[in-house]
Formats: C-alpha cells, structure tokens, sequence
C-alpha cells in the first residue's frame, strides 16, 4: 500500500515535516522519525532526505538522533544557515532550532552542523528559549530578518503565537504575539513574506490550527496582514485554510530558489503530514509495509489577488509533471446518469471541468474513484449544487473516521475545475485556482481501482478529461 509517487518514511513512523532547506542545488528535508516504533518505543529523531524537484527525494539516514543528550528526544523546530556565522559556529554553519521536553518542560535548544546539514551537534544542554512556565512552548520557526538586521523567531504557545528576535540565535527577546482563542492549541507556525500576482508585498501568518469547534478545518490556518518587526495585523480576522481536508497537518511552507540560487518572492512551496492527531497508528500500511508515514504532494503555493483580498492558490508542484508514465486526453465527455471510464489504476492525477447549464444543473456531478467492481467501496468527489457545494466524501471506503470534507461553490457558475491526485492511500482534489484543496487518507482495497463518471438527475459535461497515470518514484 506503499504510495507511488508521495513521499513515505523508509521504515517504521514518520510525523511532522520540517521546513526544508536549500544548499549547493539541492533541497535537504527534515522530519520527525521513530526507528523504534514497530517495536513499541517512543521518542522522534530527525532523518533527513534531499530533492531537486520535490518530488523524488533520496534518503540519508538520520541526521539528529533521538535521547542524544540528556534532553531526551527531538520534535519539531526548523533549520537555518548562518551565512553571517552570527552563532559563532562558522559561516554558512546549519543551525536547528529545536523543541526538546526535558522532565516535560518544553523549550527550544539549538543544534548545529559543519558539514552541510548532513550531522549535528548539540550546541547545549540548556535551552537557548526557556520555558516561561507554560504547558505548550514548542515549534519554532526561524526566519532571518533582513530589514532589521536580526533573526526573528515565531513560537507555539498554546492558544498565542510569541514573537522573538535575536543577534545570535543563542540569546532571544520576547517582542510581540498573536492571539487565536478560537482554533485549539496552536502548533508548527510560520511566518514569511510573498509578492502577489498584482505585484504588492504581503506577509503571511500561518499554523496548523483545530478549528472543528467551530465547523472548520483541522490543517494549515493563515492570515495575510501587514508585520513591522514585531506585531503582525491581519487583515481580516477570520482565517483562510490552505486545506480542507482531514489530513494536512504540520504543514511547512518554504521558498522557491531560481537558477542562481536566489529566493523567488514569487513562489513558495508547502508540505504537509499525512494524517491526523485523531488517528495516528491505524494505518493498514503497518501491516503491509510495515511502516507508518505519508506525506500528501509537495504543492507551489503562490499569493493572488481576489476580490477585497488576497489568498494562497496551491498547485501540484510543477515537477510532477516529469513522472508521468502514460497520458490518457478523453476531450469532452457528456454524461447523463452514470458512465463508466475503461481506465484502472491506484496511481495518477485527473483533471477536468465540469461544466452544467445554469438554468437546468444536475443535482449532483463527480467522480465515484477508488471505485470497486461492484461500486459499494469508492471515494466521491464533485459538486453538489444543490447544496451548493464541492465535495470530497471518504465514508465509502475504508478510512480512519469516515466523514465527507464540504466548501461552497456558484453554481450559477456554470463550471468547476478539479484536479485529483489519487496514490493508494490518500486522494487530493484542487479545486478552481487550488484556494479551496480537499486532502484525505483512504485505504481503497488492491481491485479498487475504478472511475466512474456521474451527473444524477440532469446531464453534464467533463470537459477536457485527462489522466495522467504516474510512475513510482524514490
């Protein structure tokens, strides 16, 4: 049940993701990893893998063992490179910023590597951010801020995110916040600054937030805004969510290097964990693969324009298209009631448009996929405009909680673009310009593997039906 072309850990467990990093060509990517956990241990170490195209990546092993120190073990943090050598570990030096719990009390020490990120060493066994006497105080996020001639660091503190800034990376001041009562416990923030497609700045909050209290996603929760240095205003109060889905979390988002090796405003990327707090060891991988960790598709997030505001728009990243291992163009297929594709297949990326009259729509169009022989078991992803809204609806098959993820559509519109990912053990559906994505875990048994194709009460188009069937990658 191994996905064909997402990432997975190698053996064992894998969770959250850490904000990757670009050195001599090549992205190095961190997670939290648990060689034991097959066994029944406990506690995370960093393993680290590298990519070109954020898609194939090549696995090197552990990077920052686990119990190492009298810390104990390593969870979520995020890496640098200290071009100034302001830490005093020599220019260009790899610094992780790093949450450890010693007897339970979070705070955030720092590690560091001399030879391009591939080991670490601790830099010390007491905490360079101690814990003020908070339960949660984990995650952090450091960003180096040119402006102002300092790093700046965005902190997990339950329901607030602190701000802090430092000339060392060894010595921080607390300097602002942000306040969420409203999400759950805050975790994995991120704060970065994008140029839209009308060509404005604007800085980005984000964090993986659990907004189900309230009827809303349990991802990645956002707010474009204006930031000085130490306060960020957002501008609106409400969040955007870069997934609205049941399983993006822990998600990082990190910068598109060009050719020359300089960050492009432009461009971002994202990556997010595969699963979710609710049910994180019930994965039927363990049994045939014996491991447990997937990550959903690298995205290429870019900030657009709307109207009276601006948003994140995620798009499979582009190197996905170099994977693709056969290419079936359908053209315009016109569907009343149910119509079967002659495509099998547990691996591949389908786009197409819906497209309905206005005055007479369908009540509901999509697609039944990981579809079995007799239909009982399959996914169902579409629009119902009666509701209106899009839809991607697990309940059907075997997954962790069943459940179906909605967000609202025009159906005056008269069209819809999808773009679905399906990879063994998840489905993705991007939605218009990708500001809505839909993200699940489903474990479609090895003969589910069928599309079929459905307008209920009324006719409707899939326009430009294409399906790319995806090789395996590393």
């Amino acid at each position: 049940m191994r996905p064909s072309y997402h990432f997975s850990v190698p053996d064992n467990w894998k969770n959250d993701p850490q904000r990757p990093i670009y050195i001599d060509g090549e992205y190095h990517y961190y997670y939290l990893y648990n060689a034991d956990y097959l066994q029944g241990g406990g506690g995370t170490s960093w393993r680290r893998a590298t990519t070109t195209d954020h898609v194939s990546f090549r696995d090197h092993g552990v990077a920052i063992p686990k119990f190492s120190n009298e810390n104990g073990d390593c969870w979520s943090g995020c890496l640098v490179i200290d071009e100034r050598n302001t830490a005093g570990y020599g220019e260009n030096a790899v610094i992780a910023l790093v949450t450890q719990a010693p007897q339970g009390r979070q705070a955030q020490y720092l590690w560091y590597s001399t030879d391009s990120g591939r080991s670490f060493q601790s830099g010390g066994t007491s905490p360079v951010l101690p814990n003020p006497g908070v339960q949660d105080f984990r995650d952090p996020k450091v960003t180096w801020d040119a402006e102002r001639g300092r790093w700046f660091m965005v902190n997990a503190e339950g329901q607030k995110l602190g701000f802090y800034t430092s000339s060392n990376l060894r010595s921080w001041t607390r300097v602002g916040e942000f306040i969420r009562t409203d999400l759950g416990v805050l975790e994995c923030p991120d704060l970065f600054r994008m140029t839209a497609d009308d060509g404005t700045s604007h800085w980005i909050i984000g964090t993986s937030a659990n907004g189900k209290g309230r009827g809303l996603p349990a991802t990645y929760a956002y707010w474009t805004g204006a930031f000085n240095g130490t306060t960020f205003t957002p501008d609106h109060s409400e969040p955007e969510w870069l997934d609205y889905g049941y399983d993006f979390y822990g998600a990082v988002t990190y910068p598109h290097h060009d050719s020359s090796g300089e960050e492009d405003p432009t461009l971002r990327r994202a990556l997010g964990w595969a699963n979710f707090w609710d049910y994180p060891h019930n994965t039927p991988t363990l049994a045939t693969d014996a491991y447990n960790g997937d990550d959903m598709i690298v995205r290429d997030i870019r900030l657009k324009k709307g109207s009276g505001s601006y948003h994140l728009a995620s798009t499979p990243t582009a190197g996905l298209s170099n994977h693709v291992k056969r290419t079936q163009r359908l053209g315009d297929v016109k569907v009343t009631g149910t119509h079967d594709l002659d495509f099998r297949s547990l691996a591949y990326d389908l786009t197409c448009e819906l497209v309905w009259d206005p005055a007479s729509p369908p009540a509901n169009i999509g697609l039944e996929i990981c579809r079995a022989a007799g239909g009982g078991r399959h996914v169902a992803v579409g629009a119902f405009l009666r509701g209106p809204f899009a839809y991607l609806n697990r309940r059907p098959t075997v997954n962790p909680t069943g459940g179906e993820s909605q967000t609202p559509i025009d159906p005056s519109a008269g069209s819809l673009t999808l773009r679905i990912l399906v990879d063994r053990t998840s489905v993705e559906m991007f939605v218009g310009d990708g500001r809505v994505v839909h993200s699940h875990r489903v474990f479609p048994l090895e003969g589910d593997n069928g599309i079929r194709l459905y307008a209920d009460e009324g006719t409707a188009t899939f326009g430009n039906l294409t399906i790319d069937e995806m090789n395996a990658t590393p």
